[in-house]
Parts: structure tokens; sequence; C-alpha cells
């Protein structure tokens, strides 16, 4: 069969995704007998807390849970993020209005451009950044604005020098903080500038916002919510997956400007069938019973593999700021990143991903996780000092 005719021109025009490939690169690794220390995707080691886990065993035998869920999700999952709203950041939401459940937060975001998004219609996209806000603009026919997120300007986009004809054609805007992939971090100020941008220029925001619980501070980040008259403006969309290690679940939510959710789920209602039931039952459990404790351990475990790796990245001379947030270092190689990190899996047999893949503006930049057990850190620490300095 010829590719070349049966393919869509959305799908032959899309550069391979980025994650897909490096798993590529991984097994072709493996196959060689390499012992691969991977430190490229962002999923984390850690089990799932087992009281979340025996809430799904006990929620998977109910016979409400083995039929078609709510397209909206469970009015008790709904009014779980709520509470979760209003005690991590104090923001209030209607839960029948203004929160809409999510099978993991990259399907909201795959989808959302497709309720808002017509033919030639732009979007305001951070580079570097996740691939999906890009993808997603380009999937419903927009056309993706680069808002390029420089280290002079911390990692945070110069909303002042965007072309007001830009701006004024603009639909919407994707952003995410803490950043993924640059562990940056915004504060209420920027926000209050966001919701002022968006309000001259009648354009949604959409802040994608997983990484709020992964800190290293004495405080969380902020949501934009928290923003006086953000409602009218932005959604934010968030997961349990980094908060209570449960990427693989697949639940998470979008939560603010009720047209918007409105909007969102109407694509939703065409697409798929909302959340298995024992899911979303297993989350209302992660959000209403798991103890602070519980994120505190996660991050405190995050942070002590944090100080291994960037002191070894400093070591053999990369540069980068010590993290604030996320499960990331940002480091600073020069050069093409692919190559240097093709370098890196080659002699050290460590994992990386190239900032390119993230953007152009993300040339240059090679991204880590620490979302492997604390003993490989060290042994990819260990790795680096023994390679040195394998830049270009």
């Amino acid at each position: 069969m010829n590719a070349e005719r049966i393919y869509a021109d959305r799908i032959r025009s899309l550069p391979p995704y980025l994650f897909a490939g490096i798993d590529k690169a991984k097994q072709e690794a493996r196959r060689r007998g390499v012992d691969v220390i991977d430190l490229g995707v962002g999923d984390p080691d850690m089990p799932t807390p087992k009281g979340i886990v025996d809430a799904l065993c006990k929620a998977a035998v109910k016979g409400e849970n083995q039929k078609y869920p709510s397209y909206e999700g469970k009015p008790e999952f709904r009014q779980a993020v709520a509470d979760w709203y209003r005690r991590i950041f104090r923001v209030d939401l209607d839960p029948e209005a203004e929160v809409l459940a999510l099978i993991g937060s990259k399907e909201g975001i795959a989808h959302a451009p497709l309720a808002f998004i017509n033919p030639g219609d732009l979007a305001l996209v951070p580079d570097p950044a996740y691939p999906v806000y890009r993808t997603a603009v380009e999937f419903a026919g927009g056309t993706p604005i680069t808002l390029p997120l420089t280290r002079e300007n911390g990692f945070l986009p110069d909303l002042d020098s965007v072309d007001e004809r830009i701006s004024r054609k603009a639909k919407l805007i994707f952003l995410n903080y803490p950043n993924n992939p640059t562990g940056a971090v915004a504060d209420i100020g920027f926000f209050e500038r966001l919701v002022e941008y968006a309000y001259e220029f009648e354009i949604i925001i959409m802040h994608d916002n997983p990484y709020s619980e992964v800190y290293f501070g004495e405080k969380g980040s902020p949501s934009i919510l928290q923003v006086r008259g953000a409602k009218e403006v932005a959604v934010e969309f968030h997961s349990l997956s980094k908060t209570y290690n449960m990427t693989g679940w697949r639940v998470g939510s979008v939560v603010g400007n009720a047209d918007v959710i409105k909007g969102l789920l109407k694509v939703k209602s065409n697409i798929d069938s909302g959340n298995f039931g024992a899911v979303q039952d297993a989350g209302i459990k992660a959000m209403e019973e798991m103890p602070e404790e519980v994120t505190r351990e996660i991050r405190s475990t995050y942070k002590r593999r944090m100080d291994i790796l960037y002191k070894a990245l400093v070591d053999v001379g990369l540069e980068l700021y010590p993290p604030k947030a996320t499960f990331y270092l940002w480091a600073w190689a020069g050069g093409d990143s692919l190559a240097f990190s093709k370098r890196l899996l080659e002699k050290g047999g460590i994992v990386a991903t190239p900032g390119v893949g993230f953007g152009r503006h993300g040339e240059g930049y090679v991204r880590f996780s620490v979302t492997q057990p604390t003993e490989r850190i060290e042994l990819a620490a260990k790795r680096l000092r023994e390679l040195g300095d394998i830049r270009a």
C-alpha cells in the first residue's frame, strides 16, 4: 500500500513524536547489551500509594463502574477536584460548570483546540515546550505562533514582544508552569500580567499545571486561577500523574472558564466515552484522603536525586540552574543537542532528551529526568564524572 497516498496531510507533516524516537534508541542500545539508565522520559518510578490502588480494586467490582461513565465525569469526582483546588490554591470552583474530568491531561490538551481553532486561526505556543501543544493546534488546522522561552527571561515568555497584530488575531495561548522541560516557575505577578494580556486581546489561556506539587521550596507554585478575574479568560489542566505517581492511570481534569469547559465537553462527547468509573473513584481517594506526608516524601525523594545529578552535571561542564520544581534538569550543553544525547547514550549508557525535540529554542539544551531509583541516579552521576566533558 502506498503510504504517501493513504496518509492524511496532517500525519505526513508531523515530525516523529519525540519520545517514540527515544524509546527506539533505548531498545537498540539494550539489544547491544548496554545497561541503559533512562533519564529521558518523565515517568515516576515510585509506586502509586497503596491506598489508591486498594480503592481502585474495591471500585472495580461495583456494577455502576462497569457501565459507560458520564462524559463530564462523576459528580463526586468533580466535587473532589473542586475541594482539592480550594484546599491547595484557595480557588473556588463550581463542580458542575467549571470542572471536567479528563482521560489524563494530555487528552484534554490535545482535544481543546478542536473546540476553538478554525483552519488558519493563530495560537500562541511556547518554545521549548511539551510537543502536544503545537501538534494539537496543527491537528485543528491552526497556525502555531512561537513564544520563545529564553534563559535571559527566566524561561518566561515576553508578552510585550509579541507583535500586536498577532495578539489581535490569536485565539488561544498555551503555557505550562512549573515548566516542562526547563523546570522554570512563574509567580503570581506573571500570571496577573498574562490575564491582563488575555483580557486586552480576547485570548483564551490554557495553562497546563501538572507539576504544581513537585516543588523544592517552602511552598508550591500558584494556579493561574488565583488571579482575580482569571476564570473569565482561563482554564487550567491538572493531572494526578505527577502528584500521586499515577501516570498510567490516565486521570486528570480541566477547570476554570465555564464556556471553555463546555466547548471541550462537546468535543469529548463526540470522541470518547469518559473515564472508567473505578479510576475516578481512586482519584477521589487520592485527592481526599492521601495525607500531605505522601506528597512531601515524593518531593523529598526527587530533591535528593536532583542534588546528586545536578552536582555531577556541573562537574562535567554543563550549565544549569539549581532546580525549583518538576523532576527535570535543563542543562546547557551547547551545539547539537541530538548529537550530544547520542554520544551520552553510546559512551555512558545514559538516555537524556535532546532539547531540540521541544522546539527550535531548545537547541543546545538537554533535559534530564530523575524518575529512576536513587541508586541508578548515583550510578548515572558516577558514569558522567568518568566520561568528563563530552560536549563537541
